[in-house]
């Protein structure tokens, strides 16, 4: 049974006294500790080799509770941590082999400051540093200077990145495993910058309000329409392909 890097069990504990388990009873479980977990999630991360679940005569899948705890480290991995399938499939191969794992620490600007923080701040965004960035992707620094000479990645200072940089590292990987290359993505960057561009100005009002609820409230605006627009741009490619994805 694979431990977590904190020795906890996972999520699979919630189900450890039943047999095996459909796609849907899964997501119950998993959705006390990851919320926005969907079954299209777990459908991908099967189709990506993470987990293996058997399959009934007539095709359905059944999860033991191997399976289960599994899906837990690896979504715990991507919540906690923001690293890519290729750092967390080596991740779990190297904790079946029951080696230790050592996983990325993300920092926070102002840490051992808490003290001095208000209830009413809010919590500065996860960083991480240019070493640990490169460890976690799996990168070497030509490969992280040549996404960087292409603006796929920025530092928010210097030798900083935004914890989300590695979420980038992972998906700009993955799809130079079908040759597409830093270069080609461009236009993607290009797309989603004139997108946060155009929530940017929907927001501006209640950024710039008097009244200090009005402002607070433009961070979730903010991530209600970026949630909104990633969907958008999700079907709109879905559609211009003839494909759908779950």
């Amino acid at each position: 049974m694979l431990q977590t890097p904190s020795g906890g069990a996972g999520n699979g504990a919630a189900a450890a006294d039943t047999g095996p388990m459909s796609i849907g009873a899964v997501l119950s479980v998993l959705r006390e500790e990851f919320p926005e977990v969907t079954i299209s999630k777990i459908r991908f991360l099967e189709s990506e080799g993470l987990i293996e679940p058997q399959r009934t005569p007539s095709g359905y899948r059944k999860f033991s509770v191997g399976d289960v705890e599994r899906l837990g480290h690896v979504l715990r991995m991507q919540r906690d941590h923001y690293l890519p399938l290729k750092v967390i499939r080596e991740h779990l191969a190297a904790m079946e082999r029951g080696e230790a794992v050592q996983l990325p620490v993300l920092s926070r600007p102002g840490d051992g400051e808490a003290a001095r923080e208000t209830a009413a701040d809010a919590p500065a965004p996860a960083r991480i540093g240019r070493r640990q960035l490169l460890a976690a992707a799996g990168v070497g620094e030509r490969e992280l200077a040549e996404w960087e000479s292409y603006g796929l990645l920025t530092q928010v200072e210097d030798g900083v990145y935004d914890a989300e940089a590695v979420t980038l590292a992972g998906l700009i990987t993955e799809l130079g495993r079908f040759g597409i290359e830093p270069r080609h993505l461009r236009v993607m960057k290009a797309a989603a910058d004139r997108e946060a561009g155009l929530v940017d100005q929907v927001v501006a009002p209640l950024r710039r309000h008097r009244n200090p609820q009005t402002r607070a409230h433009a961070e979730a605006r903010t991530k209600e329409l970026a949630g909104l627009a990633v969907k958008l741009h999700a079907a709109l490619v879905q559609s211009a392909l003839g494909v759908r994805l779950s």
